[in-house]
């Protein structure tokens, strides 16, 4: 099967995959908002997060919430996306490690949603705009 070549001028797709990072303060009644978003992608070489923590509609879900808790661990993933000395322990490992540990799914208050993948040609770019659809 021969692949069709791309019309010209037309930028190459690539995958990449994203995941929405939620604040559940009372992990046992479930009730959660969205806070940030995870961008992953191998091929455009991609690791990010956009956090934006709307505090009036976490403090209407819990008005006893631990918001400097919350602001720490979400300015924790940032970091660990961003690799460095910031990431502690993470810094050594390559950006999809970084991500599947991001992601894997914990019981905590600040939580994970699940993986979904898109096509763009700027994975980079989608950070933001999956910030303003799904978060903000």
């Amino acid at each position: 099967m021969s692949a069709v070549p791309a019309a010209a001028g037309a930028a190459e797709k690539l995958v990449y995959e994203y995941a929405l990072v939620r604040v559940v303060p009372r992990v046992e009644r479930g009730e959660q908002i969205n806070a940030g978003v995870l961008v992953y992608s191998r091929q455009a070489g991609v690791l990010r997060a956009a956090i934006h923590l709307d505090e009036d509609r976490l403090l209407a879900l819990d008005p006893a919430v631990d918001l400097e808790g919350v602001r720490a661990a979400l300015a924790a993933v940032a970091h660990v996306c961003d690799g460095g000395d910031a990431a502690g322990q993470a810094r050594h490992e390559e950006p999809g490690r970084r991500f599947r540990w991001l992601t894997a799914p914990r019981s905590t208050v600040v939580q994970p949603g699940p993986v979904h993948c898109g096509l763009s040609t700027d994975p980079a770019a989608e950070t933001e705009r999956l910030l303003d659809l799904l978060v903000r």
